[in-house]
């Protein structure tokens, strides 16, 4: 087993970078971390179970800096799914609306990911963890409350389409804190006119911070088990 005193550098204060596993909740990797270290611990950024890639975690006295490492940069690359949209906007609801593709080529969907970039309003998914009355919304949407969401600025530095086979669209987007990539993907489709949702996502950049200087969360966990 790690002795002790390795371990108190995490109840001290710790920057972790983790790459978050698929249907893991950022929740989870912080509860791995936390009940491994006994240390306290925040995170400073969720990301939803379906997309995986970086995830900043902070120990100790460096939980401190998760609203400064938070305001950061973000970097995505993922895809795309067009011809039907879903209620949550990716994979975690069954598509709906379907309709024909014909006609879309990698000239107009670049034409079209170019509206996008700058600054704009955004609405949030309705299925996402803002509060309402001291609630997420997400619990509110499932149980059929009905959930008014106001839209937010959000910045979008670039937004690439990197490869297309279609009905995927594979993109890269650096973006300000508080957007959604959700909710880019459902806005993207109603502009391309077929309707778009998001069918995968990874986090590869926040600030300076990169995915490939990530741990593996289960490597994490192992160390303390020799």
């Amino acid at each position: 087993m790690m002795q002790v005193e390795e371990k108190n550098i995490y109840q001290e204060g710790q920057v972790l970078l983790i790459n978050k596993p698929l249907t893991w909740t950022s929740f989870d990797v912080v509860r791995k971390i936390r009940n491994t270290t006994k240390a306290k611990i925040g995170h400073a950024g969720t990301l939803d179970p379906l997309a995986t890639g970086l995830l900043i975690c902070c120990t100790g006295k460096m939980t401190k800096k998760i609203n400064e490492y938070q305001a950061q940069e973000k970097e995505y690359t993922g895809s795309f799914t067009l011809g039907a949209t879903t209620p949550t906007f990716d994979l975690e609801s069954e598509p709906t609306d379907f309709k024909e593709i014909t006609g879309i080529d990698t000239a107009f969907l670049e034409a079209t990911a170019a509206k996008f970039t700058g600054e704009q309003m955004q609405y949030p998914p309705i299925h996402s963890a803002i509060k309402q009355n001291g609630k997420p919304i997400y619990h509110l949407a499932r149980q059929g409350v009905e959930v008014k969401v106001e839209p937010r600025k959000v910045f979008i530095t670039a937004f690439e389409i990197t490869k297309v086979e279609l009905p995927l669209v594979y993109f890269r987007v650096v973006c300000s804190t508080g957007t959604y990539i959700r909710s880019l993907a459902n806005d993207f489709g109603a502009a391309l006119g077929c309707g778009a949702h998001l069918s995968s996502l990874c986090r590869t950049r926040i600030g300076e911070f990169r995915l490939e200087d990530a741990l593996d969360i289960h490597a994490f966990i192992a160390q303390f088990k020799q």
